[in-house]
């Protein structure tokens, strides 16, 4: 497939491509053929899924890039960073970060008609989490195909180390917001991942399931994001923190 392969040129290359709409007749679901010919490729080049994100779940995402729909791409465990963990920016192009809840489940979630209450039954805790969105289309000139092709724009991903159960804090009502030295860049609530981030795991576990990658018990799923994207400077330091969850810090020192 060659708009798969483009992508994973860009990959290899770190170098950006040109948006995928203007070489490539694709609709959603052709676009999530080629995010899955490169899952493939990868598994069979041995990295290992660790979890899914979801996507421009945000009004002010949304509005960022002109996407009108969320979407889903898939966290590989070489994706993980810890807290504080140095990030080299050779690993990405036009990184942004995002300000998010990362779940943990603790049962599947594959039965056909799933429903919330199934899946707040299956998550077994939640912590705060930085997602570092990158885009292989350059000037992040993206639609929604060109961003589901391309893993839903995925980079990196940093996690907190503060497990909390669900019924421990207000993960609707949370606020959220992101400092970079002592200066807010970016703040947000809970309710802006479509109306509630449980909503968007809900709407993921529906869509693993029709796309035939159902979620398993030890999976991530990044909840998208919190608030707007922001833009990411070499040799910073970027501390998000969520009411009930804690905080979480990406360092761009390295």
């Amino acid at each position: 497939m060659s708009a798969a392969a483009s992508i994973r040129g860009a990959y290899d290359a770190k170098a950006p491509i040109d948006a995928l709409r203007n070489s490539y007749g694709m609709d959603i679901d052709d676009a999530y053929a080629v995010q899955e010919a490169n899952t493939k490729h990868w598994l069979e080049q041995g990295r290992l899924l660790s979890g899914r994100k979801i996507g421009v779940t945000s009004h002010a995402v949304q509005s960022q890039l002109g996407v009108d729909q969320p979407d889903f791409g898939m966290l590989f465990s070489d994706m993980a960073f810890a807290d504080g963990q140095e990030i080299s920016m050779s690993h990405l192009l036009q990184p942004r970060i995002e300000g998010e809840i990362a779940f943990y489940l603790g049962k599947d979630l594959d039965s056909p008609g799933i429903t919330l209450a199934e899946v707040l039954s299956s998550i077994e805790y939640a912590v705060a989490a930085i997602e570092v969105v990158d885009s292989r289309i350059a000037n992040w000139d993206i639609q929604i195909t060109d961003t589901i092709a391309d893993n839903a724009s995925s980079g990196l991903y940093v996690l907190g180390s503060r497990p909390v159960k669900l019924d421990a804090f207000d993960h609707l009502n949370c606020g959220m917001v992101i400092e970079n030295n002592g200066e807010s860049v970016c703040s947000g609530q809970g309710a802006a991942c479509l109306g509630n981030p449980l909503n968007a795991c809900l709407w993921l576990a529906q869509m693993m399931i029709k796309y035939g990658r159902p979620l398993k018990a030890g999976d991530l799923i990044l909840s998208g994001a919190l608030g707007p994207l922001t833009q990411v400077e070499s040799g910073q330091v970027y501390e998000m923190k969520i009411e009930g969850l804690g905080s979480v810090r990406a360092d761009f020192t390295a």
